[in-house]
């Protein structure tokens, strides 16, 4: 079972290049993050008619989330993170997705960005992590198959990027940042990306400027996290750099991992 995660950057600007993607690669579950959209306003048909059930939680011009799944979605778990029921943000949705004789959990996240640091926005995207980490918490006590996926907007070691220097401004490489990356890992996680491919030069995104596809200097900031009933049945994971080259590309790129479906 092959299941994706990818920063789309606006789904109706990248809807020719989604659907590309999706006839190529075929991936069981996609989830795309950034749609731009409101949920009912989601351009449900093309995916529908490639055979994809759809669940979303969007917001007007800014975030939004949306699983697109081959398989039945047996329910729609969650649309946004616990925790704030004040908070508007539409960047999380979860569903559960039969796989094998049981199912897998599926949750899909576009982690805040926080830049300017010392700014409200820095403060909101670690008191988002600390949310997310107390969810993956009781999600953990399930003890069922799950994947946490999406654009975490964070670099989580200098091996993440190109040119780590570059960063160290920023909020998705700040010590906060990374040290709440790492408590969420820690609760029993798997990086299912970093466990197939241990060496450096493997990244997800690569600003619009400076010609930063061309010169490599990419950062790692899309991830798949798979809870330990998961981790024993990852077959391979990878990303779709090509997809990179395109006319009109997201800054990201999807990142997928195999799980293997036992009877």
């Amino acid at each position: 079972m092959r299941i994706a995660t990818w920063n789309i950057n606006g789904v109706k600007a990248r809807l020719d290049g989604a659907l590309t993607w999706l006839k190529e690669t075929s991936p069981d579950v996609a989830c795309f993050q950034e749609i731009k959209s409101l949920t009912e306003a989601f351009p449900k048909e093309p995916f529908e008619d490639l055979g994809y059930n759809l669940a979303v939680h969007g917001q007007k011009g800014f975030n939004g989330v949306a699983i697109l799944s081959k398989r039945p979605i047996d329910e729609v778990a969650v649309r946004g993170l616990p925790g704030d029921d004040g908070d508007a943000q539409a960047r999380y949705i979860e569903a559960l997705v039969p796989m094998g004789r049981g199912i897998v959990r599926v949750c899909n996240l576009y982690l805040p960005n926080g830049n300017p640091i010392g700014t409200e926005k820095f403060t909101y995207k670690l008191a988002w992590m600390k949310r997310l980490k107390a969810h993956i918490k009781s999600l953990l006590a399930l003890e069922e198959p799950f994947v946490v996926l999406g654009d975490f907007n964070v670099i989580p070691d200098p091996v993440d990027a190109k040119n780590p220097q570059a960063w160290v401004e920023d909020a998705l490489f700040q010590p906060e940042s990374r040290a709440a990356y790492r408590e969420i890992l820690n609760l029993g996680l798997t990086d299912a990306l970093r466990t197939c491919h241990p060496g450096s030069g493997i990244y997800t995104f690569w600003d619009y400027q400076a010609g930063a596809f061309q010169k490599d200097h990419g950062i790692r900031i899309d991830h798949i996290l798979a809870s330990p009933q998961a981790a024993d049945l990852i077959v391979n994971a990878g990303t779709d750099k090509f997809t990179r080259a395109w006319e009109k590309p997201s800054d990201h790129i999807p990142v997928w991992v195999e799980l293997e479906e036992r009877a």
